[in-house]
Formats: structure tokens, sequence, C-alpha cells
């Protein structure tokens, strides 16, 4: 099967303009022509773990695969078992309930270092609000502000943060704003760091699964942690948000978007990277808010989130001589560059999005004015 899928391949890279073993810095360079045969059985898939076992490799790997994600090449390809079966499990299962831990325990548990290597100074991750931003830093804390500003932070207000990572929104949000809040990661690798990092602040971090919570808030924040929830459960996801608010209340959702309702992830993705992980539409929020919520603003800036990976794949590259070891190996860090390249590829493409969306109850009497 061999020539036949090489012939295959190399038509289609060649209607993208791409050339195996070219001579531009975009063009792969070919190790194991076994690459073709995996290529056509496993898709993305394949494409991803082919890479991670030094099968190819490209001098520029995010602008290759921009190409290939422009040029729709997966399209044309025939629909792989790995693809199929992510498409039954998400049919017959509910995993991201059935594995409520499964994230934070093979993602954010796999090492503070690496993530503080890796974010800005407040261990933000999640899109940077690069508008007058010149660094990670800067992009970070201007996000974070904004955050604020939408929903309209005022001293001694109570804030929940759905989703709260190591903790850094609420430092900023107590530091800045006044306010006290309680932040929830199902990541004991987060709540252990946040709680240390916010000591002597009005703010907690408790390791729970959003459906446990309690109380009453004046504001909800939820920044990068809806692509974790499942097309199965945003409607309950909104309902307990709504039983958490206060009438007056706003809601900020900070999500990446998909362009097309599903109900699986990318195979690679789900198995390297976030598992049980998928992205929701436009369609799917508007349909899980229905009767819970008016939707008050919605904010599209995933052209953001490029930059902002690509910094972190910088800060990666300049860390991985001390992190490199045991825990890490080269495997690894191939799989980390690729998923922090493939993403910015897709930003860059314009595939997926990253949606700010303010929620209110009941409406903003005279209405609500967008911030930007």
């Amino acid at each position: 099967m061999t020539q036949p899928a090489k012939r295959f391949v190399l038509d289609q890279l060649d209607k993208a303009g791409i050339a195996a073993n070219g001579p531009l810095p975009t063009d792969p360079r070919i190790h194991d022509d076994r690459l073709w045969s995996r290529l056509l059985r496993d898709g993305t898939l394949g494409l991803g773990e082919s890479y991670m076992d030094g099968w190819w490799d490209a001098p520029e790997l995010d602008q290759f695969l921009f190409r290939l994600i422009s040029a729709n090449i997966q399209g044309v390809f025939p629909k792989d078992l790995a693809v199929m079966w992510s498409i039954a499990r998400g049919r017959l299962l509910n995993l991201q309930r059935l594995r409520v831990s499964e994230v934070g325990e093979k993602h954010y548990d796999i090492g503070n270092e690496l993530y503080a290597a890796m974010l800005d100074r407040r261990m933000i991750y999640s899109c940077g609000y690069w508008a007058g931003a010149a660094d990670l830093d800067a992009a970070q804390e201007a996000k974070l502000d904004l955050i604020c500003r939408k929903v309209g932070l005022q001293p001694g207000m109570h804030i929940l943060d759905i989703g709260s990572g190591w903790g850094g929104f609420l430092q900023f949000a107590a530091e800045r704003y006044g306010v006290s809040g309680v932040g929830v990661t199902v990541s004991k690798e987060q709540a252990a760091l946040a709680n240390a990092r916010t000591a002597g602040l009005p703010v907690e971090t408790r390791l729970l699964d959003y459906q446990a919570l309690t109380g009453q808030f004046d504001r909800i924040i939820s920044i990068g942690m809806f692509e974790h929830v499942g097309y199965k459960n945003y409607r309950a996801y909104f309902e307990k948000a709504a039983s958490l608010l206060r009438p007056e209340g706003l809601m900020l959702l900070h999500t990446i978007g998909g362009h097309h309702s599903t109900i699986h992830g990318d195979p690679w993705s789900e198995k390297y990277i976030f598992p049980n992980g998928m992205l929701p539409s436009i369609a799917q929020i508007g349909k899980a808010i229905e009767g819970l919520f008016v939707m008050e603003d919605w904010h599209n800036f995933g052209a953001d989130y490029d930059r902002t990976l690509l910094a972190w794949r910088d800060n990666f590259d300049a860390a991985w001589p001390r992190l490199a070891g045991e825990k890490y190996d080269e495997r690894f860090r191939r799989m980390w560059r690729y998923y922090l390249s493939v993403f910015a590829a897709l930003f860059r493409a314009r595939n997926i999005s990253l949606w700010q969306v303010v929620l209110s109850p009941r409406g903003v009497r005279g209405g609500y004015a967008s911030v930007r």
C-alpha cells in the first residue's frame, strides 16, 4: 500500500503548494517512508504521532501546519478509524462526567515547573489580549483587566472562578479590584500552588468539581474551562452557574470555540493533550443558555491566540535544557511543540476562535455597554 498511499498524500501536498523534502522551511523533511500509509490510516492522529516518533520534521513547523490546514487537506482524506471511534465515544458515553478528574491528572498535573517555565509570571494558561501589549506578561495582564472591566468588578464583591487554574485571575482581581472569591479546579497541582500564591488574599482555590459548588456570587468568571465540559453537559453547566449567580450579577465565559457543532474532539489532542476535550459552537452555547441568561456581549479575539501560543513555545524551547530529563523526554518535547504549533496554526487559519461572552440572568437594565 505504500506507493499508492505515497502518491495520494504527495498529490494533496502538491495542491497545497507543499513539497516533501522541498527547499522551503515550510516543506516537511521525511525520515520514514512508512509515514504515507500511516497518514491514510490514522489521519490527524497519525500526523501528530509520526511527528512525535521522528518520522518527519519541518523547520517552520507551525507554518507547515498552517498551510495544511488552510488547504483543508484533512477534508479530502477518507474518514479514519480514530475519528469514527471519537464520534462513537461522544455519542455513547459522557466521559466528561464519568472521568471528571482525568484532564486534571493527565494534563494539568504533569508538573508545575513546566507551566511556570512556559507561561507568564501569573501563570495564566489561556489566550492573551495583545492590543497594545508588547510581551506575554503584558498581554495576560491586559486580558485579566479586560475581564474585570467587562463584568464591572467593584470592591467588596464576592466572585467565583470556575476552572481557576493556578489562581492568577483571583489574585489579580483581589489585588487590583478589592474583591473576595472562590476558585475551583480538578487539578491537585493547580490547587496547591494557587493557594500558596494567593496566601494572605481573601480568595481560596478548592479542589472541587464545579457541579458540587454551593453559595451565591456577585460575578462568575470561567476562563478556558468550558472546553472540558462536553456537549452533553453544556445545559447543566449553565443551569449550575445560573443557580450560583445573584439576580443582578454577570457571568463571563472565556472559551475556545469551533465554527461547526461537533460531539467529539480531535483524536490526537484527545489522546495526548486534553482528554475528552471538545470545542463548543455558537449554536450549542446559544441553545444551552436559552431561558437562563441574556447574552449581553460576544467578543472574538481568536487571532491573539496565535501569538500567545508562539510565546509559550518560545518559553518552552528556552526552558527545555533545564526541563529535559527522565520526566520530560525527547518524545514529550516533540509532542509539546507539536501541540503548541498546531493550535497556533489553527487559530492563524481562523479555523477556531476565542470568545468572551458576557451573560446576565435577566438583562442589564438600560443596556450593557461593551468593553474592549
